[in-house]
């Protein structure tokens, strides 16, 4: 795929970038911003089945947009999950009902998702869900537990990999569910209070939620195929994105390493190149696996190990650059008020969890060993 721009393609760009500078505020509220993108026509860009996008975009204009978006000052995304997960996912399996009820909603910015996939106990093993789904007149009760789900306590809408066949194992019997959050009594949204002080993740508990029994994706007992095929599309245009973002922090820590004086050091400009290097290398191959993954099955899990890695050494080397001076906050901390911390420190206590989240480095390694290489499988119990 050539991925060179071609003219029209810097007239999108250009006016990707004239829009985002009109409108790229900080401090907007995340669910407004999200109705602004999707006013405007930013949400949704090459949707062109059914019509349920707001442009037609070429995947060159994707990754300008989304690689435009990450250099502007524009606020965090909270549809992000909607937009890029879940509705790939929806396009490929849903009904043609399913499409016309959850699409529109989402290119609105209009109603926010969140993942229901980890559990307790499960860890990265996605096959080991326990959360039940039983079947009720015209729908499921659903009962279980999720964890790390991140954006939980703004979503509208979850969807829940559970099991709807009784005595089932692995990845047998589970089933892709559309669950609305707003459930009172039945659904509780726990934040999970992380190093950084803040709390992005939550635990979903689930005490007899209800999905209505057409909210089901794929078919039920054919949640296992769907899920996976969401965790393709994980790795995608966003992808691209994210990497403009980690090239901003590069260049920040550089920056500090030259007023603290520690790029004098050799071990750390042999790092800092490095670490150069390496993000041009992930570029190179994102554009290579982009929109050809299913040729690939192992390239999800080689794009994951390298950013995770990558951008937990970059959180290191933002501290160690800046030597005493790292372990200083922004302002006094109390035990009165919550500790604030700056860029760098934040860096390099939220990129602790980059090789866990997403499906832990173990995890990739496997798939890789047995998809890829073919390789003995790991013994993961009986299968049914």
């Amino acid at each position: 795929m050539d991925f060179g721009a071609a003219p029209e393609d810097e007239v999108f760009r250009s006016e990707v970038r004239t829009w985002l500078g009109g409108h790229a505020e900080s401090g907007t509220d995340r669910r407004s911003w999200e109705r602004t993108l999707g006013a405007d026509g930013w949400i949704g860009l090459g949707w062109a089945e059914g019509g349920y996008g707001n442009r037609t975009a070429t995947l060159t204009q994707q990754v300008a947009w989304a690689e435009e978006y990450a250099r502007s000052a524009a606020p965090p995304r909270s549809g992000h999950i909607g937009e890029n997960l879940f509705a790939p996912t929806l396009i490929a399996h849903g009904s043609a009902e399913q499409k016309a009820r959850f699409l529109p909603p989402v290119a609105a910015g209009e109603e926010l998702w969140c993942q229901g996939y980890s559990e307790p106990g499960a860890g990265s093993d996605l096959a080991g869900v326990r959360t039940a789904a039983v079947r009720e007149g015209g729908g499921y009760r659903i009962s279980g537990q999720k964890i790390w789900t991140s954006l939980a306590h703004e979503a509208d809408w979850c969807f829940v990999l559970a099991r709807t066949e009784a005595g089932s194992r692995r990845h047998h019997g589970l089933s892709f569910l559309l669950v609305p959050m707003d459930q009172p009594g039945r659904i509780e949204v726990r934040p999970i209070r992380q190093m950084t002080g803040t709390s992005d993740f939550n635990e979903v508990f689930f005490d007899g939620a209800h999905a209505r029994v057409e909210h089901v994706v794929g078919g039920e007992g054919n949640g296992w195929r769907v899920a996976m095929s969401l965790l393709g599309f994980e790795r995608g245009v966003s992808t691209l994105a994210q990497q403009i973002g980690f090239a901003e922090e590069l260049g920040r820590v550089v920056r500090d390493a030259v007023a603290s004086g520690a790029v004098d050091d050799p071990v750390v400009r042999e790092r800092l190149v490095r670490q150069w290097a390496e993000l041009r290398v992930m570029r190179w191959n994102a554009l290579r696996t982009l929109g050809n993954s299913a040729a690939e099955p192992g390239a999800p899990s080689v794009a994951k190990l390298l950013w995770g890695g990558w951008h937990q050494r970059l959180g290191e080397l933002a501290v160690l650059v800046r030597g005493a001076a790292a372990s200083v906050g922004p302002v006094a901390w109390s035990a009165a008020a919550p500790y604030e911390l700056d860029a760098a420190q934040h860096l390099f206590l939220f990129s602790r969890a980059d090789t866990v989240y997403g499906g832990s480095d173990q995890v990739q390694r496997t798939i890789i060993a047995e998809r890829v290489l073919g390789l003995p499988r790991e013994p993961k119990g009986v299968e049914s």
